[in-house]
């Protein structure tokens, strides 16, 4: 509550502010209320002693007065009530309120004493009563000046000089004495925290000491700035280095190192490494100024470009990748050139002469062959091993079948009789395939000991190849006899010297096991075909890889040319049989042969006329070589087929199974031709 607030009597109905003023409410005057009062009209008169300008002390009642005066600038003051307020700077009390309040009253201020209106007598045991009329007085309406010019008012008396009651003065600041650091705190008395101006101080001072001496650096902080600066310094280095344009060809980085003056390369660095340790040189260069240096080294490169390039065509020319050969190698390359040579110029020189010769009747020919073939029998059936087999082949002149197991051996048995004639006991592990030699009758058989074995038709054991890490596929011989071609598991394919038992070449070319080899009728060709369904054709006079045979989308099993010298089949586990066009380069016709995987495949010897197939869906089937028709089914086995093989004259097939049995399917016209004969 404001002080101007507890006046009584005249002065509010009198005073033209008092219509701005709050009513005031009655209150009690019980010990504790008067002591409230004090205390609030003492902090009240130490906030407006704090703002008083020029030493005026000011109260609510001017400041009402001033708002009066700006809303009513017109208004003639006259009244020496008014006068005498503003004389005692507002410092009035009800005579009343001075009485319950025990205030004394200022004995030098007679004007205040009239001012007040006596109040009654209170004692102890009553409650003060105001002595204020309580009928409101209405407030004094503001004079509104007329258009006459308004009369001379005399001027405002001076303000007497009077003191002001109970007035302190407003002391200076005091000086603060110099800062003294209490003693360190002692038996657990807790030490009192400096104030903030204080420590404002001790820092100004520190802070005008640290201006005339330089501070110290610890060798912390002297590392670690140095450790900001050069990585700062790494990371501009890096970001010119970004800007350079550095060449991407590693012969040409090689090269402008070199002309720079570093090493071109150092130990277990890469092409991507090297490439970058040349950007961080030339941003070095360029950071350092150096750039006449850098310059004259591309000016260099530049100039040496179209050198360069003539001597990489050139070196490109005359040094091909190759891996270098042995020498019975190239023996052998050149042996195996002339006999395709002579092979090839045969088998052209009967194709042409079936050709121009009227009396040849090619189709004709070929649909007797075809109908022989349709008219395929199951002739005899043998079990040929305690295990189920894997492999056959027929000897040159048709009178030996060879068939092994798995139980590791091999038999030979006489035809077509099929009566047994030795075992081919060697192997420690089970056999995978068995080949008879085109030339002579010795066969080789291959196993999943890692090794391949040389026999007679006695079976006594001649030689033994060795060298794959892993086990043996299949086997084939080549044309001439004297070379024998071995798959492995090992991603390789082998070329041994039969004679001697050298290993010729070793060749590369499959991601996955190479399962199937196979040689072409002259000799000059070899294909090998793997789990990568891929096949490959390799020209065994250069030793390269001339075609891929892409197609097939599982492992290809079995893989064989025709004597036509153009043809070749593939087999594989997508239960497809291709045939490729080698003029063409590319695959001709798809047989979907089987409802199971295709396990070899196999053309007929003499002119190709007719196409087997074997597969683990227990069959054998026939096909035609000119429209790839299927021709004849060979059912009979009660398992899986694993292998098969045709006679030179093509009149019988042999198929092997993992039901022990060796079936032989012959013609019937060829058998009411032998019995004529017999007659």
């Amino acid at each position: 509550m404001h002080r101007w607030a507890l006046c009584k009597g005249p002065f509010e109905a009198r005073e033209p502010w008092a219509s701005f003023s709050k009513p005031i409410m009655p209150m009690k005057s019980d010990g504790a209320q008067i002591q409230k009062w004090k205390s609030r009209r003492r902090r009240a008169g130490k906030a407006e002693a704090a703002t008083t300008h020029l030493g005026e002390r000011r109260s609510p009642g001017v400041r009402l007065y001033r708002v009066w005066l700006l809303r009513n600038q017109k208004q003639t003051l006259a009244d020496k009530s008014f006068e005498l307020f503003l004389a005692f700077q507002c410092e009035w009390v009800c005579p009343s309120y001075r009485a319950d309040t025990g205030m004394d009253v200022d004995e030098e201020n007679p004007v205040s004493v009239s001012l007040a209106e006596p109040s009654a007598a209170v004692t102890d045991d009553q409650t003060p009563v105001s002595t204020i009329d309580p009928t409101p007085l209405p407030a004094m309406q503001p004079i509104i000046p007329s258009l006459v010019p308004p009369p001379i008012v005399p001027p405002i008396a001076p303000i007497p000089s009077v003191s002001a009651p109970i007035l302190r003065p407003l002391a200076p600041l005091p000086v603060r004495p110099p800062v003294l650091r209490p003693p360190l705190p002692q038996n657990g008395e807790m030490r009192a925290s400096d104030s903030d101006s204080d420590r404002d101080d001790s820092g100004r001072a520190q802070a005008a000491s640290g201006s005339a001496v330089e501070y110290e650096i610890s060798e912390e902080s002297r590392q670690f700035r140095e450790r900001q600066e050069k990585a700062k310094q790494e990371f501009l280095m890096k970001r010119r280095a970004s800007a350079l344009a550095v060449p991407t060809n590693d012969m040409a980085v090689r090269t402008r190192l070199r002309r720079l003056g570093e090493p071109i390369t150092l130990f277990g660095e890469r092409e991507m490494e090297r490439r970058d340790r040349l950007r961080m040189i030339m941003a070095k260069l360029d950071a350092e100024g150096q750039l006449e240096k850098l310059m004259k080294a591309h000016e260099e490169e530049e100039a040496a470009a179209p050198v360069a390039m003539e001597e990489v065509e050139e070196e490109t020319l005359q040094y091909p990748f190759y891996t270098e050969g042995s020498k019975s190698l190239l023996e052998a390359r050149v042996e195996i050139a002339k006999y395709s040579i002579k092979r090839a110029a045969s088998r052209l020189y009967r194709a042409r002469r079936k050709r121009d010769d009227p009396d040849e009747d090619l189709d004709a020919e070929m649909d007797w062959v075809l109908k022989e073939a349709g008219s395929l029998v199951l002739d005899c059936s043998e079990i040929g091993d305690d295990r189920p087999l894997s492999g056959c082949s027929f000897s040159h002149d048709g009178k030996l079948l060879a068939a092994c197991a798995l139980s590791g051996v091999a038999k030979i048995w006489s035809m077509p009789q099929v009566n047994k004639v030795s075992a081919l006991k060697g192997h420690t592990e089970r056999a995978t395939d068995v080949a008879f030699s085109p030339a002579l009758n010795h066969l080789a058989t291959a196993s999943a000991d890692r090794t391949a074995r040389l026999w007679n038709s006695e079976g006594s054991l001649l030689k033994t190849f060795e060298g794959h890490l892993d086990r043996l596929a299949r086997i084939a011989f080549h044309p001439s006899g004297k070379y024998l071609g071995t798959a492995s598991f090992d991603k390789t394919w082998r070329l041994w010297d039969v004679e001697t038992g050298e290993e010729l070449l070793l060749q590369e070319g499959h991601s996955r096991s190479v399962y199937g080899i196979s040689f072409h009728r002259d000799g000059s060709l070899a294909a090998s075909c793997g789990l990568d369904a891929l096949g490959r054709v390799w020209d065994l006079r250069s030793g390269r890889s001339i075609l891929a045979l892409e197609g097939h989308v599982k492992p290809v099993l079995g893989i064989c040319f025709s004597p036509n010298g153009y043809h070749l089949a593939t087999g594989a586990e997508d239960n497809t049989c291709r045939i490729w066009d080698l003029r063409k380069k590319k695959s001709l016709y798809v047989i979907p042969a089987h409802s199971n995987l295709v396990s070899q495949v196999k053309f007929e010897p003499q002119e190709g006329y007719f196409l087997v197939t074997a597969s683990y869906d227990m069959t054998a089937k026939v096909w035609s070589a000119r429209d790839f028709k299927p021709v004849k089914t060979l059912s009979g086995h009660e398992a899986k087929v694993t292998s098969l093989d045709i006679t030179e004259d093509g009149h019988c097939i042999a198929t092997v199974s993992h039901d022990r049995t060796i079936k032989l399917w012959s013609s019937a016209e060829i058998e009411k031709e032998k019995a004529m004969d017999i007659d």
